[in-house]
């Protein structure tokens, strides 16, 4: 035993770049966009709100004067509710719509940009009706206007310049609302104007300042309607123009990229950015340290240049593949959302599938510099940031995002897990009790080319303490002694005693000891090469032997019905005496927490035996897993409590209710 631990010392210096050492740098290079890297404005497939400087090759979002309006940075409109591109992303597409939005056999003639263009000069025939309008992003708004045309003579011969809506409602929303989805005209959650008559050609609203998203306008029937005209067909009202405007920048601006090309594929280590917080101050943008501001990324990787697989409907109403190139340019739109037999034919739109056989899911949101990208290597990149901002005046100016590289050590490494007792599950996936301590299997296979050199370690995140067991190598699997073992808090890294490459391509199986306090635990994985400066390589899930049947790294959580939140409270003693003597002078609680997919904040309270609350005080925000508190006998305010017999545990607000966890303690002095 004492060698396996001189060994695991030595292993933890061997890999001491996993915890932060510094590394040698032959291997690890940076892919970069901004600044001396691409330029973002030749790079982005969409972006809203955002302005370039691309002397200095950076990107801010659009700062507002009160006189602008807020419509006219808008590009690239859809008329359409639900917009027909492929790439379509709710946000990254500004959507102008009549109606419903169900008339998507819609042209300019019914409803047009030219509500948006700036423009007096141009404008809409007058109807009645609604109009929704989507920015994509909330902008801070404190006014709406809409203006009748400069020229042109309605059909009675009254000047369109004169031609005002008699009445009408308009409401605004920061966010989706509800009503969004309902047939017919309904208001959104804020109502700013409801004017049941009107004579004025250009019409101002104002408002308290706010994060607006969608304008809604309704022009209402009115009693002016009811006034004969020399034409009994004309429509009172003709628009021009919309306006919104405000002062500061959206609360959030995006940029999506193109799918863009790497030299190689790579491994992908950590991401950064660059840039600095300002903020408006009597008219100056200035650099600041408390800004209310800040980036969030998005990235995604993949092995082909597209994320998507499309396919064309055959004779018998199947589907089989395409290009995208086909797609697009010679197949139609199903007229009935391909729900008919008819619209399943050749020559016919069928489905487009995200294709996750060589394509990552997008990662999840990153929003500090220096975190380390979660996803497979691959020679394509993906990216979606997003400007956030909490206050009208405060922006982040972006510089440059640079992601850590280096060449794969594999071509591709696959991995699943099971059971140890249940190797082959019968329903095909791997389930334990909460809580329970298991035993795993977890199976690793690598495919290699010519030029990748391989790796020599494992390390795999298995969300609460493990115990390693032992390690087996090849086929059939037989054991070896590991070169290193650390068993961390949430993760087990073993060094190999042999390297898996090309010339010597072992299965790896290690088996560890673990609980599981989530409905569903993926044991996440990356293999290493502790011999030279490279990026680990992500496991990802396939079928990696007959052994296992699993074919993943997902293992599914199961409880009994009494089983709560919070479980196994148990106390140092049963009675602590916090005199100051060093003796006894805490009380550690530890206890487990479960079906917590995310920290939320745990306080330790006690009661006296008559259930009335004596104090509460905050530990932490915690997630599902072991956790451990301490207390020195004091309340909230420092005051030691009253020697006696109470009621003390843990408690914390879980699915808008309360959950408490108590047991009995004595203080003694």
């Amino acid at each position: 035993m004492a060698n396996k631990w001189v060994r695991a010392a030595l292993a933890i210096c061997v890999m001491a770049w996993g915890l932060g050492v510094q590394q040698a740098k032959a291997q690890i290079s940076s892919w970069k966009i901004g600044g001396s890297g691409l330029a973002w404005s030749e790079s982005d497939t969409s972006r809203v709100m955002v302005e370039m400087d691309r002397t200095n090759n950076t990107m801010r979002p659009i700062y507002f004067d009160r006189e602008d309006n807020m419509f006219l940075p808008v590009v690239g409109w859809s008329e359409l509710k639900y917009p027909r591109e492929l790439d379509y992303v709710d946000g990254y597409l500004p959507r102008i719509w009549y109606g419903n939005g169900t008339n998507v056999n819609t042209t300019s003639y019914f409803v047009s940009p030219l509500y948006v263009d700036g423009k007096r000069s141009t404008y809409n025939t007058a109807r009645n009706g609604y109009w929704t309008i989507d920015l994509g992003v909330p902008v801070p708004a404190s006014r709406f206007s809409f203006v009748t045309p400069t020229e042109g003579v309605r059909s009675d011969g009254v000047p369109l310049s004169q031609d005002s809506v008699p009445a009408f409602a308009v409401s605004i929303s920061e966010e989706t609302d509800p009503v969004l989805e309902e047939n017919g005209y309904v208001p959104l959650s804020t109502l700013i104007a409801n004017v049941p008559q009107n004579f004025d050609a250009e019409v101002e609203i104002g408002f308290p300042q706010q994060y607006v998203r969608f304008v809604r306008y309704n022009r209402n029937h009115s009693l002016l309607d009811e006034q004969n005209t020399t034409d009994s067909n004309t429509i009172r009202g003709t628009i021009a123009e919309f306006v919104l405007s405000g002062q500061g920048v959206p609360k959030r601006a995006l940029y999506r990229s193109k799918v863009l090309a790497l030299a190689n594929e790579v491994n992908f280590g950590r991401i950064f950015w660059s840039g600095r917080i300002m903020r408006k101050i009597d008219g100056r943008a200035v650099e600041v340290e408390d800004g209310e501001a800040w980036l969030e990324v998005e990235m995604r990787v993949g092995r082909d240049d597209d994320p998507n697989v499309y396919h064309e409907y055959t004779d018998s109403g199947k589907e089989f593949e395409v290009s995208r190139s086909y797609f697009e340019n010679e197949l139609r739109v199903p007229e009935n959302g391909g729900n008919l037999l008819l619209d399943r034919q050749p020559g016919i739109r069928a489905s487009v599938q995200y294709d996750s056989e060589n394509w990552s899911f997008w990662s999840n949101v990153i929003s500090e510099s220096g975190t380390r990208i979660d996803l497979r290597n691959g020679a394509y990149l993906q990216l979606q940031l997003s400007l956030q901002s909490r206050s009208f005046d405060d922006w982040i100016e972006l510089d440059s995002l640079w992601v850590e590289v280096s060449p794969p050590l594999a071509d591709r490494v696959v991995g699943e897990v099971a059971r140890l007792r249940d190797m082959r599950p019968a329903r095909g996936f791997t389930q334990v009790q909460l809580g329970r301590r298991e035993e795993f299997v977890y199976d690793i296979a690598a495919d290699f080319d010519l030029l990748q050199g391989g790796f020599d370690g494992v390390r795999i995140r298995t969300g609460s303490r493990p115990d390693f067991l032992r390690l087996e190598v090849g086929d059939p699997p037989v054991e070896v002694e590991a070169l290193g073992v650390v068993e961390g808090e949430d993760e087990l890294t073993v060094l190999l005693p042999l390297r898996i490459s090309r010339d010597h391509n072992e299965r790896v199986r290690l088996v560890f000891s673990t609980p599981v306090f989530l409905h569903a635990t993926t044991f996440g994985g990356e293999v290493f090469d502790s011999q030279t400066e490279s990026l680990p390589q992500p496991i990802e899930p396939g079928d990696v032997s007959e052994d296992l049947s699993t074919n993943d790294l997902r293992v599914l959580g199961g409880a009994d019905d009494a089983l709560g939140f919070v479980r196994g409270l148990r106390f140092s003693a049963g009675v602590f005496t916090p005199n100051g003597d060093g003796i006894n002078d805490e009380l550690v609680v530890d206890y487990d927490l479960f079906l917590l997919p995310d920290p939320i904040p745990v306080e330790w309270v006690v009661y006296d035996l008559q259930g009335r609350l004596l104090m509460r005080v905050a530990i932490e925000a915690q997630q599902a897993g072991p956790q451990t508190a301490r207390w020195d006998g004091r309340d909230g305010l420092g005051h030691s409590i009253a020697p006696g017999l109470y009621l003390a545990g843990i408690e914390l607000q879980a699915e808008l209710r309360t959950v408490r966890h108590l047991r009995p303690i004595g203080i003694a002095y």
